[in-house]
């Protein structure tokens, strides 16, 4: 997203932190348009009223590309305006999800992590909705400012959009309202769920 052919995205680390999706502050800033009355997500999918944390020591993704959209809580007729990214194959290195499960009473931290060994997580033909990503970013050959439409069929013609054939992430940070991929693979996957004392502190960040 932010590689001005490799110049902007070196001279700046606010270029960098704002990696490969564009959250909704620096989307008013920049001028992303996010097609509020037609996102990329179906209009029967709903999300739950609470994001969920995604970390990684690295993200190394083919076929890159991003635009606006927004998703719908159940029985919330309020659009949630969100960043869409299109991964066509990502491999995650120490991948991390933690998500508040918390109960009435019960303080719950679910958390799942995977690729910690030789061999990373994969993904292929994922797509991301978040409301922010922060991290180290480096994208080969980008193309910023293209119509959105032009890069996704779930688009909606007339807004931003952006392409890479490759993106590199180091320090992944991304908080995300929904994820769906055609093949998802976990590898060393540990799922655990932290409760009372021991959720403390157990968010991937």
């Amino acid at each position: 997203m932010s590689e001005s052919e490799d110049r902007q995205l070196r001279g700046g680390t606010r270029w960098r932190r704002f990696a490969a999706m564009a959250i909704p502050a620096a989307a008013a800033a920049g001028g992303i348009m996010f097609g509020m009355a037609n996102g990329a997500i179906a209009a029967n999918i709903t999300v739950s009223g609470t994001a969920f944390k995604v970390g990684a020591e690295r993200l190394e993704g083919d076929k890159f590309t991003q635009y606006g959209g927004v998703v719908y809580e159940k029985d919330n007729p309020t659009p949630v305006p969100i960043a869409i990214s299109e991964i066509g194959h990502a491999d995650l290195y120490k991948l991390c999800q933690s998500v508040d499960a918390s109960l009435p009473g019960m303080p719950v931290v679910l958390r799942i992590e995977a690729g910690g060994g030789k061999e990373p997580a994969t993904a292929d033909g994922m797509l991301i909705a978040m409301e922010s990503l922060a991290g180290d970013a480096k994208f080969t050959n980008i193309k910023i400012g293209q119509d959105a439409s032009d890069l996704s069929a779930a688009a909606k013609a007339g807004t931003f959009g952006q392409s890479a054939d490759h993106v590199t992430i180091n320090g992944l940070q991304q908080v995300a309202r929904y994820t769906t991929a055609g093949t998802f693979n976990l590898k060393g996957l540990k799922l655990k769920v932290h409760a009372f004392g021991d959720a403390a502190g157990k968010q991937c960040f």
